[in-house]
């Protein structure tokens, strides 16, 4: 044992600084992990936290003459503003679509608003309104009010853009993350990680053998097909930032249940593992657009994925896991050897500017 070199003063006895403390935003705080958790902590739930808000959901069902509303904001900061697959106009509109439908609504009305970098060509403009438009139209939704805002050359990247939306929840939907039992089958609607790194490809100029293009897709379809089949759904979730690994350990302490998966049984493109090989990133850590996580009863399983494979965007679904009462608030993974391990909440950002 190492003796001290003097006498120890009791008042030197403290904590050293949590290694999630910190005095200054950084990019991971904006990730959707354990850092954006404690930015909501520490700074917006003790200033504005109500009961609503507290669900910490992606979209909140609130009661409003009789009925049952969704209600989401989102905002879509993605460098570059063009990428493999989508841009960040139909993202925009992608992403809180796929919020609501979340929540078990029927998305019906969205608002948009704009931060634009002075010198930014309108061609530039004319292209992303063209195709947020285009996304809408074809997710059944309108864009029905919008502000914009031009801020000094170099302080604002391009174009920045928030949405906010509404949908009318269906009779009888309860998909809140609560609902996770265990017994209950976990299903993912595709392939992960494609969004990702489809942005990260155009803006470091990387190249992984063969093109990948970002999942960017609304999920709504998907949801009505498994209502429409008569599906008890537990619950739904959209695995955007922090990837599939953020989104079930959010549910897992939510429902204070274990969820056990089988790695193998995780669809990943040869092209996004290669990349996520070649940067070491784990793909369920990625962020994903276009996919649905989906809980359900063990007895449900075949007919949600009978439903999900007949609708266009989820072709490619499968079963991946099960929630289990051990381990409560923890996801495990199955691996390809034969072991297993713990899947975590990641830190922060691990590919900033993807959404």
């Amino acid at each position: 044992m190492v003796e001290p070199a003097g006498p120890v003063d009791p008042a030197d006895w403290s904590c050293p600084v949590p290694v999630g403390h910190r005095e200054q935003v950084v990019l991971g705080h904006g990730g959707g992990g354990r850092l954006s958790a404690e930015l909501l902590a520490d700074v917006f739930l003790p200033a504005l936290g109500n009961p609503l808000l507290g669900q910490l959901a992606d979209s909140t069902v609130v009661a409003v003459g009789g009925e049952r509303l969704a209600m989401s904001t989102d905002s879509f900061v993605v460098q570059p503003l063009f990428f493999p697959g989508g841009d960040i106009g139909s993202l925009a509109v992608h992403g809180t679509v796929n919020d609501l439908a979340c929540s078990g609504a029927v998305p019906l009305h969205l608002t948009a608003a704009f931060v634009i970098e002075e010198g930014t060509a309108i061609e530039v403009l004319r292209r992303i309104a063209a195709s947020m438009g285009e996304a809408a139209r074809a997710a059944g939704v309108a864009i029905v009010a919008g502000d914009t805002k031009v801020v000094q050359r170099g302080q604002g990247d391009g174009v920045f853009i928030t949405t906010a939306g509404v949908g009318r929840v269906r009779d009888g939907a309860d998909v809140r993350p609560e609902r996770a039992a265990a017994g209950d089958a976990v299903l993912l609607s595709g392939s992960i990680g494609r969004h990702g790194v489809a942005v990260m490809s155009v803006r470091d100029g990387l190249q992984f053998g063969s093109p990948v293009t970002s999942d960017s897709a609304p999920v709504h379809g998907l949801v009505a097909a498994l209502f429409d089949a008569g599906v008890d759904v537990h619950v739904l979730r959209d695995p955007t930032r922090g990837g599939v690994a953020a989104s079930l350990n959010e549910i897992a302490t939510a429902a204070n249940v274990g969820i056990v998966i089988g790695e193998t049984e995780v669809p990943v493109d040869a092209a996004v593992r290669s990349a996520c090989t070649l940067m070491g990133l784990d793909p369920l850590h990625v962020a994903n657009e276009g996919r649905l996580l989906v809980f359900v009863a063990e007895a449900d399983a075949e007919r949600a994925l009978a439903a999900l494979r007949a609708t266009a965007g989820g072709e490619g679904a499968v079963a991946i896991g099960t929630v289990v009462a051990d381990h409560a608030g923890m996801v495990v993974g199955n691996t390809a050897i034969g072991g297993t391990r713990i899947i975590d909440m990641p830190l922060g950002e691990l590919l900033p500017r993807i959404c």
